[in-house]
């Protein structure tokens, strides 16, 4: 059997060749072999202040106080932040405070709970 990568949309080890494409039996997800080559790159890792490699879901705690534009109040140091996403760009941490809403954190400024 071919060595061919397992699916990106759902992780299935069943895909097959059709002509130019990669094809998954399982979610019938279709995608170029050049696509597949592509995305043999490393993904950005994202780390907390203290070195550990941050996850989506994952809870975090803030380590500082942080002003925030617009607000009365800062976030509180110790403030735990539940349920994060990490995301591509300066702020690569989404999430919800409570008392505060959607936000975006720099990891620099978390530590894994």
């Amino acid at each position: 059997m071919s060595n061919l990568p397992p699916c990106p949309s759902c992780g299935s080890e069943f895909t097959y060749e059709d002509g130019a494409m990669l094809i998954c039996p399982e979610c019938s997800h279709e995608w170029s072999k050049d696509a597949a080559e592509e995305g043999a790159e490393e993904r950005k890792v994202v780390r907390d202040a203290s070195g550990n490699e941050l996850h989506d879901g994952d809870t975090v705690t803030v380590i500082k106080d942080l002003k925030v534009k617009g607000a009365s109040s800062s976030i509180k140091i110790g403030t735990k932040v539940k349920n994060i996403r990490l995301v591509d760009g300066d702020h690569d941490i989404d999430c919800k405070i409570d008392g505060f809403g959607a936000m975006q954190l720099k990891s620099e400024f978390v530590r894994k709970a």
